[in-house]
């Protein structure tokens, strides 16, 4: 059995089943020794026997309940663990066939077949030695109440115990399954959340070394080119010269640190070909083809094309997973208001308003999507209905785009 928070309660009920087994079993042979009969050596070896079979199987995992790897109430797949039950129970019915003492190990009998033959095979087995054990009582010692309701009344509570305990077994299973996949998620959670933080931080030193540094370097240079071309034979016009050289390799510095932190993809092609590169391979090896409409010739502020690019990667990762299509469609149009950016699928689609009151993890991409287009001052709206696909469109101010 698996470790769960449960297996301490699972290990005191099978050590206390061996106690009760070897309980009853040393109660038959000192039965037979204070009271001996004819058949009081023959039941003694039968009950050392017994004894020894049931120790050499319970040894061996997968008897008695220390079989991993299957659910609760079902059989256990090996077949000598069936061979070891059915000559442990011939050996009770020959000894409860010498003594009427040994009826009493029927009941811990009864835990065995319902662990090892499952729901559908434990009860019937149950049954059969009941009969077995309300016959052998009634042949010693006559037909009796007491002889048929014992054997009944332990057989229901058995089976009662048996399946309480199948069921707590499998409530346990159930909990350390969801425990381990809450962990995973956890883990993939707090992988994604650093990733996105380090590429956000990427980008907000980019934006900032780019509007600070490098736009003052650049002003810096223009004014001091100026000066050298308005009179080049002035007296220190060498150094002037000189901090211009100065300027124009600090910017020079400025502008590499800017393409080390921006995302490789958008340094190397720009927003419209790094998404033909995704649509091209990752998306298309995912079975989606994606559509992309926008122009290389657009310029666009790098933070904002980051941006983009993550809302992309979002939305088409939203499509291969829920949409069920294997079409989509990337549009970018830049014009006089602005900008306008929509992923459009034709697939299953959703209620948006459902998807954010459940809280998965869609309505967390959502939410991060809706960030990041509320940092650049635009806006963020998914029109979606079940049965008419999605379209995520995003809308940014002119200003935004400078």
């Amino acid at each position: 059995m698996a470790h769960t928070s449960l297996t301490p309660v699972f290990v005191g009920l099978r050590v206390g089943l061996h106690a009760v087994v070897v309980a009853l079993t040393l109660l038959v042979v000192v039965r037979a020794v204070v009271v001996p009969t004819g058949a009081s050596g023959l039941t003694i070896g039968v009950a050392v026997l017994l004894l020894v079979t049931y120790a050499a199987g319970a040894a061996v995992p997968g008897a008695n309940g220390r079989g991993g790897g299957r659910s609760a109430g079902a059989p256990v797949g090996r077949p000598w663990v069936f061979v070891w039950l059915a000559v442990l129970s011939l050996e009770w019915v020959l000894l409860v066939w010498l003594t009427p003492d040994a009826a009493y190990l029927v009941f811990p009998l009864f835990f065995l077949y319902l662990h090892l033959l499952g729901r559908a095979g434990g009860p019937v087995a149950i049954v059969a030695a009941t009969a077995v054990a309300v016959v052998a009582l009634g042949l010693h010692g006559g037909w009796s109440v007491g002889g048929v309701v014992g054997p009944v009344v332990g057989a229901g509570v058995a089976l009662l115990i048996g399946l309480g305990y199948q069921a707590l077994a499998r409530e346990a299973q159930a909990r350390e399954d969801l425990m381990r996949e809450l962990l995973a998620t956890r883990d993939r959670l707090a992988a994604t959340e650093h990733e996105s933080g380090v590429l956000a931080e990427r980008a907000r030193l980019a934006r900032e070394i780019h509007d600070t540094l490098a736009q003052g370097l650049s002003s810096i240079q223009m004014l001091l080119h100026a000066a050298e071309r308005a009179d080049p034979d002035r007296p220190g016009v060498e150094h002037i010269r000189l901090a211009r050289e100065t300027a124009a390799a600090n910017l020079a510095d400025a502008r590499r640190f800017i393409r080390e932190l921006t995302p490789p993809d958008l340094e190397d092609r720009g927003l419209g070909g790094a998404l033909r590169r995704l649509a091209a391979g990752q998306w298309q090896a995912q079975g989606l083809r994606v559509s992309v409409r926008v122009s290389d010739a657009v310029e666009l502020p790098m933070h904002v094309q980051t941006a983009l690019l993550r809302i992309a990667q979002g939305a088409v990762a939203n499509v291969i997973q829920h949409a069920q299509t294997d079409t989509a469609t990337i549009t970018l149009a830049v014009g006089g208001d602005g900008l306008e950016f929509r992923v459009v699928d034709d697939g299953v689609g959703f209620d948006a308003r459902e998807v954010v009151a459940r809280g998965t993890s869609d309505s967390f991409g959502l939410q991060a999507a809706r960030e990041r287009v509320d940092q650049l001052g635009g806006i963020l709206t998914v029109d979606s209905a079940p049965g008419r696909g999605t379209t995520v469109r995003v809308e940014l101010a002119e200003r935004t785009l400078v």
